[in-house]
């Protein structure tokens, strides 16, 4: 009787060699793939729970992005108030030049009366008018009116330009004859047909010049013996 027993004993498997047996007789990739799982849950229990480990993501600084701003707005502010000083330095200058010479148009066309009075007055000589006493009244009259007109170019900054005996500035003059004058350097004025005129520091009509031709370049002086010297040792 004991002996049966005994074998259903012997006969009989224990819990922890069924699972090692299950556990021997399954996949070997399941088993693999159950591994990684269990050590990437495992990893992310331990940054759960210390999250200083875990780095924050950069932020920009607010203060930074302040300074940047005022700096941006500060230096817009600069390009404008240059801008508008500009701005008013162009305006004032633009004020005073047309303050200036706004009547040069209207000078310009006084200048063919002027020369018409100067005309008329060069026309008589000295001793018609001494002979003629209606003649010399009516020259007196044309006087007055040309030293009025000067008056008035005086006032408004019109300047006669007479450059007789000056050297000649392409500016200001206007070369229309050369002359032969031996006693006047080159590019001398010695004949002045119709002066010109200037309004401040514009010009309002040149003056109508001849210019000398200046003495001819003179022969090289030939040696006293009319030989040629050698200098060469």
């Amino acid at each position: 009787m004991n002996e049966p027993e005994n074998f259903e004993n012997s006969e009989e498997v224990k819990p922890e060699a069924a699972e090692a047996q299950k556990a021997a007789s399954a996949d070997p990739v399941s088993l693999a793939a159950a591994k990684v799982a269990a050590e990437a849950a495992r990893e992310a229990s331990q940054e759960t729970a210390n999250p200083e480990t875990v780095e924050p993501a950069d932020e920009p600084d607010e203060l930074e992005l302040a300074y940047g701003e005022v700096a941006d707005l500060k230096d817009k502010l600069l390009r404008a108030m240059a801008e508008t000083e500009n701005i008013k330095r162009r305006g004032e200058r633009e004020k005073t030049d047309l303050r200036k010479y706004a009547i040069a148009d209207f000078a310009r066309d006084m200048l063919a009366v002027s020369d018409n009075l100067q005309r008329a007055l060069s026309a008589v000589s000295d001793e018609h008018r001494k002979g003629n006493p209606e003649m010399a009244q009516l020259l007196e009259g044309v006087e007055l009116t040309q030293r009025e007109l000067q008056g008035h170019f005086d006032k408004h900054g019109i300047r006669e330009v007479n450059p007789l005996g000056e050297k000649m500035d392409p500016n200001l003059h206007q070369a229309v004859v050369q002359i032969d004058d031996p006693e006047a350097a080159q590019g001398t004025v010695v004949q002045v047909m119709q002066v010109g005129y200037v309004i401040q520091d514009r010009l309002l009509r040149a003056a109508m010049v001849g210019v000398a031709k200046g003495a001819p370049a003179a022969p090289k002086a030939a040696d006293d013996d009319g030989q040629n010297v050698d200098t060469q040792a």
